[in-house]
C-alpha cells in the first residue's frame, strides 16, 4: 500500500511554517491518541501515520529531502509506527516534550514523568560512491559496517538478575541541582547508574559486561533509486549502532557521491559529451554513432553544421528521481583533421581550396581595407 503525502496527512501545505506543522500534529496526536481511542485499530494507525509524518517534516535536513525526492528519498524502514517507530512509547519517547505540551505529563503516557528507557544508538555515516552508469540505472550496493549489534551471547539482556535501579528509582532519569548567582538550577538527566534504562544487571554478561552489545562487522545491502545526486543522502532505519541495554538501534546515513565520468559531464539531468565529425560529413550530413548511458545510438549530422555546435539527443539523459521525465544528452561535434593525408586527399582538398577562391567575392572586406589604404 503506498504511503500517503506527508503534508496531506498533516492537513498542511508545503511553505507551511515549524509552528504550524507541530500545532497540526498536536491536533492529530490529541483526536487519535491511543488512551483515547482504546481498540480502535484505524485511530492507532492515524496515530502512527501522523507521528511518521511530523518526524519528517518537523527535520529541515528531512523535510528538504522529502520535497525533492518524495518516499523515494525515505528510503530505510519507514513503515510501521513511523521512522524508527516500534512501539507506541517509543513514539512517545522521540517526542516527549510535545506529549508533555498536549497531555501535561499525565496518565500512562507523557511528559517527563514517564520513564525515559535504555538510550538509543549512535547513527553512522558512510559515503557510497557512483558511477554515471549506476545512477543512470540504479543499483545495489553492498557494504561492510563495523557497528554495534545486539549481544548475542545474553540476546541484548546484558546478564541476569535484572533488578530496580537503586540511584534513580526505576525512572532512568535523575534531578541534579546546583546553586547559583541566579539561584538553584535543577536539570533532569539521564541515570549515570543505569543510563537510562530504570534497571541493573547483578550478574552481567561476560561477552558484553552488561552492556547489551557487542563490537562487530555486518554487511548490509543498499537500494539506490535511479536519478540520485551529489549530496543526497538515503536514511536506513535501524541500521545505526545498537542501544546499550536494549536501547533501539540509531540508523545509518548513507550520502552520495559521483565518481568522475571520463566521456561524460553531468548538468543537473542533462548529460553532455563531443564527438569528431569529419570536415565532409559537416558539410554533406550524415549520421555518426554516439555513445550513450543506455548504449550507441545514431546521430543525425544536418548538411552545413557548424564545429562545435550542440545537437540533442532527447530523453538521453538521467531519469528524475521521483519518475516525473528524464533529461537529455547534448553532443558537441568537432571538426576531425586528419594529420596523414594521402596524395589523392591532398589533390582533392587542394581542388577544393580552388574552388573556394573562386567563389569568393571579387571585393572581399580585405580588398576594399587593400585599396583604402592606397
Amino acid at each position: 500500500m503506498s504511503k500517503r503525502d506527508y503534508y496531506e496527512v498533516l492537513g498542511v501545505s508545503k511553505g507551511a511554517s515549524p509552528e504550524e506543522i507541530k500545532s497540526a500534529y498536536k491536533k492529530l496526536a490529541i483526536k487519535y491518541h491511543p488512551d483515547k481511542n482504546q481498540g480502535n485499530k484505524d485511530a492507532e494507525e492515524k496515530f502512527k501515520e501522523a507521528a511518521e509524518a511530523y518526524d519528517v517534516l518537523s527535520d529541515a535536513k528531512k523535510k528538504g529531502t522529502y520535497d525533492q525526492f518524495g518516499h523515494a528519498g525515505m528510503q530505510g524502514g519507514m513503515g510501521g509506527g513511523g521512522p524508527g517507530f516500534s512501539s507506541f512509547d517509543d513514539i512517545f519517547s522521540h517526542f516527549g516534550d510535545i506529549f508533555g505540551d498536549v497531555f501535561g505529563g499525565g496518565g500512562r503516557r507523557g511528559g517527563a514523568r514517564r520513564q525515559s528507557g535504555p538510550p538509543r544508538g549512535e547513527d553512522l555515516q558512510i559515503k557510497l560512491s557512483l558511477t554515471l552508469q549506476e545512477i543512470y540505472s540504479g543499483t545495489t550496493k553492498k557494504v561492510k559496517l563495523k557497528r554495534y549489534n545486539k549481544c548475542e551471547s545474553c540476546n541484548g539482556t546484558g546478564g541476569t538478575g535484572k533488578q530496580t535501579c537503586t540511584t534513580c528509582g526505576g525512572m532512568g532519569q535523575v534531578r541534579q541541582t546546583q546553586n547559583s548567582l541566579f539561584g538553584t538550577m535543577v536539570n533532569v538527566v539521564t541515570c549515570p547508574e543505569c543510563q537510562g534504562s530504570g534497571t541493573i544487571i547483578k550478574q552481567k554478561c561476560s561477552s558484553c559486561y552488561g552492556h547489551g552489545r557487542t563490537l562487530g562487522e555486518v554487511t548490509i545491502s543498499i537500494d539506490i533509486p535511479a536519478g540520485v545526486a551529489e549530496g543526497n543522502y538515503i536514511t536506513l532505519r535501524g541500521e545505526g549502532h545498537r542501544g546499550m541495554n536494549g536501547g533501539a538501534a540509531g540508523d545509518l546515513l548513507a550520502i552520495i557521491t559521483e565518481k568522475e565520468d571520463p566521456y561524460f559531464e553531468r548538468q543537473g539531468l542533462d548529460i553532455y559529451c563531443q564527438a569528431e565529425v569529419s570536415f565532409p560529413t559537416l558539410c554533406l550530413g550524415g549520421e555518426i554513432r554516439v555513445q550513450t548511458l543506455d548504449g550507441e545510438v545514431e546521430l543525425k549530422i544536418p548538411s552545413g553544421t557548424q564545429s562545435e555546435k550542440l545537437l540533442r539527443l532527447r530523453g538521453k539523459g538521467l531519469p528524475d528521481i521521483n519518475g516525473q521525465g528524464q533529461g537529455d544528452q547534448y553532443v558537441k561535434v568537432h571538426a576531425y583533421t586528419p594529420s596523414n593525408l594521402s596524395s589523392r586527399e591532398k589533390e582533392l582538398l587542394e581542388e577544393l581550396e580552388k574552388i573556394n577562391r573562386e567563389k569568393a567575392p571579387e571585393s572581399s572586406f580585405f580588398e576594399k581595407a587593400k585599396n583604402f589604404f592606397k
